[in-house]
């Protein structure tokens, strides 16, 4: 069996939702034993739709392969378990607003004092500093204030949503585990712990490098849409088939895109974008509305020329490219031994425990009893 990297770590986690649940989940993958703190409840993200058995599936896949302990935070005798827990403990991750832990007297210098090699992970929207640190807010608004929202978002009346949760996995989880592994490194060789700031709106401008790049060199500031990244080149568009399906065309480069010209049959008047992209993009969109999604996936495929039919999930779940290096080969199991897909995380095989491939989310404070805190109503020891 491969030693894991994080074996050994224990990890304490007051998040819920999504950005800390994420990081942790992939430090669990890792190795790491993560303690998730619940109320007695469980936290509210259990009774996310779609439910799983007794769970919401979103939850168990965030929450596999960690533990539980459910407890009540406003109880006193109870806050001073979570302290002597966390002098056991590596790693603490937290996603209240700031001061929240610090009226519980979890602080960072609180527990520091009972264990200075500990690594404590704050994310929250905007940071600890600042005068928007109190300020509410989900990943809309995140990438919204950071700008990246308005670079391509629809057009007017025709508003778009993004589809992935950027801030809150780009800018919250992964800076997180970043940050966190970057500390475990550096208490290898000082013994010292840390403070981690995490502000995910903050994180979300590397996204937005080109935009940077153009606004801050040039001070020309992008256009919603218009730009050769967000659909105003006819190279990196999305175009509708006679079926409605969707074709992603990424034919940035000359060679890809004389390859898309000559597989579509674009006549020679039109390749030469630069000067009317708009007419260009127009005749494009009438060739591709010519055919169907089964027509045009094999002249894709066959010119090589950076362009695809777009997947539905059910088709990326299906996907023989996936199948092929096992995405989708771990397992979530719920209470009546039903099982589904694990949630593909960006861990490296070599530091997965192949032995253990089939796991489970817990139950609300299942663990309360291996760390020393009451049994709830209807557990037994």
């Amino acid at each position: 069996m491969t030693t894991q990297p994080l074996a050994g770590i224990r990890v304490l986690d007051f998040s819920t939702l999504l950005p800390g649940p994420m990081a942790t989940l992939l430090l669990a993958e890792a190795g790491a034993e993560v303690i998730k703190v619940e109320r007695p409840g469980g936290e509210e993200m259990r009774s996310l739709p779609p439910l799983w058995g007794e769970t919401s599936a979103a939850f168990a896949l965030l929450s596999r392969g960690k533990k539980s302990i459910a407890v009540d935070l406003k109880d006193a005798p109870t806050r001073e378990r979570i302290r002597a827990l966390a002098a056991t403990c590596d790693v603490l991750v937290e996603q209240f607003r700031p001061g929240v832990m610090d009226r519980l007297g979890l602080d960072y210098e609180t527990l520091r004092s009972l264990n200075p090699s500990l690594i404590y992970c704050a994310i929250t929207g905007y940071g600890q500093t600042g005068p928007r640190r109190d300020r509410a807010g989900h990943d809309l608004n995140y990438i919204g204030d950071a700008g990246l929202l308005a670079l391509s978002s629809g057009g007017p009346g025709n508003r778009t949503i993004p589809p992935g949760l950027i801030a809150d996995i780009a800018g919250g989880a992964y800076p997180a585990v970043i940050n966190i592994l970057l500390a475990l490194r550096r208490r290898d060789a000082t013994g010292e712990g840390t403070f981690l700031d995490i502000a995910m709106t903050e994180n979300v401008f590397p996204f937005a490098f080109w935009a940077l790049a153009q606004t801050s060199a040039v001070g020309a500031c992008p256009q919603d849409g218009g730009e050769r990244l967000t659909g105003g080149s006819p190279r990196y568009r999305l175009y509708e088939t006679r079926d409605g399906a969707i074709a992603a065309v990424a034919a940035l480069e000359d060679k890809f895109w004389f390859s898309f010209a000559q597989a579509i049959g674009l006549e020679p008047e039109y390749i030469e974008d630069r000067r009317a992209p708009a007419r260009t993009i127009r005749r494009v969109t009438e060739i591709i509305a010519s055919r169907t999604a089964a027509e045009w996936g094999p002249v894709f495929q066959t010119a090589d020329c950076c362009c695809s039919i777009v997947h539905d999930v059910r088709a990326a779940l299906a996907d023989p490219q996936f199948a092929a290096r096992g995405v989708f080969a771990r397992k979530l199991h719920n209470s009546r031994g039903e099982a589904i897909p694990a949630l593909p995380v960006p861990v490296a095989n070599d530091f997965r425990d192949e032995a253990d491939i089939s796991r489970e989310a817990p139950s609300p404070g299942a663990h309360n009893a291996e760390f020393g805190f009451p049994l709830l109503p209807g557990q037994s020891a």
